[in-house]
């Protein structure tokens, strides 16, 4: 039994709930979903995480009416009970990535010859569309650029022309730059309001408007600063340290590289980084001598994946980019994202097999 700590109305038909579920808490990250059966009504029904604390072993999770179970569930209150809570069950934009990687390679790699032709460009677009925009409508900003960069990649590499690109780019730069002036303006399209003050208060960090919004940031620019050269030591235990400090609210995560930084030092930052770029090598070196187009594919967009989103993550720990929350590969926590990226380099690494493959007559 999980007991419900506070009940609340957010607005029309969406409610949010403070649950004591430790179990779930020590497992969780924010944006998963977990499923939850309650003895009132006996169905499991779909929630979102949207918060959690650890040491008091909450869980925050938020849900909307949209049928009978979760109409009887908005009238639980705080004291009421959950029977069963089945958790976490991942975060599905992570494998969103892995799939698109694999069907795109698969289109394109059958359409080569004809990438060029706005029908082909047309039904790649398509094909992307759907699992987009539902991870842009989660709202999930940051993944969906990572997902449209390594979309982009992939469709390099299948050899679209030069022509496409410029037109791109040239529709693309000034769009980009209207979406910022009217983000000034206050009209916002596209963008809920806390993505569009992120990019603000990145433009305008020096501004008092924008403090609290970058307190993260600058805490964790501070802890990657103080680990100088070689750092304070691995799992240090002192007060000065930003993570023993709760300077960071999300240390295991988002601003991994800032522990990294801090605990580590330079040495250890560069060598995190130079890791990462002898992945993203070996996988443009197997890209380079796959067997077939769709293991070139396969092991390109990988590599656009793992370069973007661990650029992503240290950009944004080191001030470069808005604050954002994006995991750093194989290092941040959170098992949706480990998970699907040891099955994306598994499957690169079965492309690199493949062309040592020798039928046996």
């Amino acid at each position: 039994m999980y007991k419900i700590v506070n009940a609340e109305c957010l607005a029309d038909k969406i409610y949010l709930m403070d649950v004591e579920a430790p179990r779930v808490a020590r497992a969780c990250q924010p944006g998963e979903f977990v499923i939850v059966k309650m003895d009132e009504v006996g169905e499991r029904i779909p929630l979102t995480i949207c918060d959690f604390d650890r040491e008091k072993g909450l869980v925050t999770i938020v849900f909307q009416i949209v049928g009978a179970s979760t109409l009887k569930m908005s009238e639980l209150q705080a004291g009421d009970a959950f029977q069963d809570f089945v958790g976490p069950l991942g975060q599905p934009s992570e494998f969103v990535k892995i799939g698109l990687i694999l069907i795109l390679a698969n289109f394109l790699s059958r359409n080569r010859d004809k990438i060029n032709e706005p029908k082909t460009l047309g039904m790649t677009a398509l094909i992307c569309v759907l699992p987009v925009g539902m991870v842009y409508l989660q709202p999930n900003l940051s993944t969906t650029i990572v997902i449209c960069f390594m979309i982009l990649c992939m469709v390099y590499v299948a050899g679209i022309s030069y022509k496409w690109i410029a037109g791109a780019v040239a529709v693309g730069v000034p769009g980009f730059a209207a979406l910022i002036y009217l983000s000034l303006q206050g009209f916002i399209p596209f963008l809920q309001k806390y993505q569009a003050q992120r990019i603000m208060g990145k433009i305008f960090h020096s501004s008092s408007e924008f403090t609290d919004l970058n307190r993260q940031q600058d805490n964790s620019m501070m802890a990657i600063g103080s680990g100088q050269l070689r750092g304070k030591g691995l799992f240090n235990n002192t007060l000065s340290s930003v993570k023993n400090g709760n300077f960071l609210s999300e240390e295991q995560t988002d601003f991994i590289f800032a522990v990294i930084g801090e605990e580590l030092g330079f040495v250890g930052g560069v060598a995190v980084i130079a890791l990462y770029a002898l992945l993203v090598y070996e996988c443009l070196w197997i890209a380079a001598r796959a067997k077939d187009t769709a293991g070139r594919l396969i092991a390109s967009g990988m590599a656009a994946l793992l370069a973007f989103q661990s650029f992503a993550n240290i950009a944004v720990a080191t001030g470069i980019f808005p604050n954002t929350g994006l995991p750093l590969p194989f290092i941040s926590s959170g098992l949706s994202s480990l998970l699907s990226m040891f099955i994306g380099m598994g499957v690169v690494l079965n492309v690199g097999l493949q062309r040592n493959n020798v039928t046996v007559q």
